[in-house]
């Protein structure tokens, strides 16, 4: 419809917001092929799973809207300088109002959608949706402005806003994305509930903990940790225990994979020793 109504119309941000969209249509792909992969169980080629697969989907579907940023201003921006003629501005309007409640209505879907399954591609294709609507209504306001002024010059200014609003967004999902790809730390908040699951089941034979680290990949967690255990603390108990912490911190966190490290007492921190970039308790 945008392709059709860019040509009628000869309206550069029309035809900015057709871009826009076939973006998002290789971004719903490339999130639909990862979602599918990400879901598979963990292979010889890749033991530790394919969570992280959508977290480089959503980083293709950020540098994806940059790209069409590039291709929107550069044209924009020509425009403004040589000039250019809009037509049929009415059937423009119609098309992206259409376009605005669409997208907004599947960008609230998705955004649900990703928040229960903790998705960053459904994520990422959230928001590109979202900003596609918000992105409608700006080329709605600028042709309304040159049918109220008869100034064509508000079409190219549209498309230019239109521009900016991509970049933010773009910059935003890739940012999100490349967090999880270095492997930052979860939120202070999840250590917290890590932290308090462990207490919750700690004994008298636990010594005390270090090495507590976790991380994100997809929609999973990883979390693994050193737990010392005081003299005289059979093997067997060890192991006992060190199943009721991992237990207590994947019910605290269904989506986690925890791995707990079995020391002696003697390996606990000593009085005003720094753990370093871990947390120790």
């Amino acid at each position: 419809m945008k392709v059709a109504v860019a040509a009628i119309t000869g309206s550069i941000a029309i035809l900015t917001e057709a871009i826009h969209s076939l973006i998002d249509l290789m971004a719903s792909v490339i999130a639909l092929a990862s979602v599918r992969k990400a879901d598979e169980p963990a292979d010889v080629e890749h033991p530790y799973g394919h969570q992280k697969l959508e977290n480089l989907a959503a980083a293709i579907e950020g540098m994806l809207i940059l790209v069409g940023a590039a291709v929107i201003v550069y044209e924009a921006t020509h425009r403004l300088v040589v000039g250019a003629h809009v037509d049929t501005v009415g059937l423009g309007i119609a098309v992206m109002a259409v376009s605005a409640i669409a997208n907004f209505a599947i960008s609230a879907f998705l955004g649900r959608q990703a928040k229960r399954l903790e998705s960053p591609a459904l994520e990422g294709d959230a928001a590109h949706l979202r900003t596609d609507a918000f992105t409608s209504i700006g080329v709605l306001v600028g042709l309304l402005l040159v049918d109220v002024t008869g100034d064509n010059a508000f079409d190219s200014i549209a498309a230019l806003a239109v521009a900016v609003a991509i970049v933010v967004s773009g910059l935003g999902i890739i940012t999100r994305s490349s967090r999880v790809l270095v492997d930052e730390a979860v939120p202070a908040e999840e250590m917290d509930r890590i932290e308090a699951a462990i207490a919750a089941v700690r004994t008298p034979e636990v010594a005390g903990y270090h090495k507590l680290r976790a991380r994100r990949a997809g929609s999973r967690r990883y979390v693994d940790l050193h737990v010392q255990f005081r003299s005289g603390t059979s093997l067997e108990r060890a192991h006992e225990l060190a199943h009721d912490m991992r237990a207590a911190i994947e019910a605290e966190l269904p989506a986690a994979d925890v791995l707990v490290h079995v020391e002696p007492e003697e390996s606990v921190l000593a009085p005003g020793e720094s753990p370093g970039p871990y947390r120790a308790g």
